[in-house]
């Protein structure tokens, strides 16, 4: 390939050092790349995200792709509506970062040790939810903008604390900010979290086995494929107060052997809340090859339990 490949991404920082990241594994690769900032209509606004809509940091770059403006696209996979694009091609899923969340407090404390009546800032009705139900009496508190202006709040004495996606504070270098990674017991993480989305046109087919061969990695694809469906089956944005996770582990089948034989498997976790904020919990095993059907055994077993999905934000 002679030509050299445009990559379109976001302006902010964490999204330039996802692309970053990209960009770097392509050029060892041999490629030849370019960086293009894309602005979207979530960049340019400071609305909350339930009234500018699902796929407002995504649909920007997909259009830039199409349209032939740009040749690649990273988006963080959380942020891309449910429905795929036909004229766009999931090129790769990199290897997913830690899709946890994670609490940056004061002074140091976990979650735990905030005090009855802390203020938490978090812009995902999915985190809100999980916190108003551990009962520890935080008061929750809406929260928009970049990860620097989050962060601040705390340091400022603004907010107690602040929970934030791990991974993007792996991103951009910042994981001495937090002060407890949260187990997923306590707060599963939105569905893709952590993991990071690489189209590019369904014609250009040497560009997607480029992506294919340098970035895709096939647990984390699974993983987020599964976690993905599951929300679909819900019949929910991917703004909506759901957490899924995803994950490869082993398991042992009695094959007439001794020791038996050891198997991949997909095992997926999921919450929904309703509009009681009382959160309702599912859980499968399913084979590896099979991530779409077991997001939907998952989402089955939410409805069955009562889920009343609500769109909103997640950030």
């Amino acid at each position: 390939m002679n030509r050299t490949l445009r990559i379109g991404t976001r302006g902010s920082a964490l999204a330039l050092a996802q692309t970053g990241a990209v960009a770097d594994a392509l050029e060892r690769a041999g490629a030849s790349v370019e960086i293009v900032t894309v602005s979207t209509p979530g960049d340019r606004s400071a609305a909350p995200i339930a009234e500018i809509g699902v796929g407002v940091f995504t649909s920007a770059l997909r259009e830039a792709l199409a349209t032939r403006e740009v040749d690649i696209a990273v988006h963080s996979f959380k942020d891309l509506p449910t429905a795929a694009d036909p004229r766009l091609s999931l090129a790769a899923v990199p290897a997913r970062e830690d899709p946890r969340d994670a609490l940056v407090a004061r002074d140091g404390l976990t979650l735990g040790e905030l005090p009855v009546g802390a203020t938490v800032g978090t812009g995902s009705p999915r985190r809100a939810a999980q916190l108003k139900a551990l009962g520890l009496g935080l008061e929750v508190v809406p929260l928009r903008g970049n990860v620097d202006t989050r962060l601040r709040k705390v340091t400022d004495g603004e907010l107690d604390a602040v929970v934030l996606a791990r991974a993007g504070l792996a991103r951009l270098g910042r994981l001495d900010v937090i002060t407890e990674a949260l187990d997923p017991i306590q707060m599963l993480p939105a569905p893709a979290q952590g993991a990071l989305a690489i189209e590019c046109r369904v014609d250009d087919v040497d560009t997607e086995h480029l992506l294919q061969s340098t970035l895709d990695d096939q647990a984390s694809r699974a993983a987020v494929a599964a976690e993905r469906a599951m929300l679909a089956a819900l019949e929910a944005g991917c703004s909506a107060p759901v957490g899924a996770l995803a994950e490869v582990v082993e398991d042992l089948v009695d094959d007439g052997t001794t020791d038996g034989r050891v198997v991949l498997r997909l095992s997926l976790r999921g919450v929904a809340a309703t509009p009681q904020n009382e959160i309702l919990r599912a859980s499968a095993t399913g084979d590896v090859t099979a991530a779409d059907q077991l997001g939907r055994t998952v989402a089955a077993e939410l409805l069955d339990l009562g889920a009343a999905v609500l769109s909103g934000p997640e950030a």
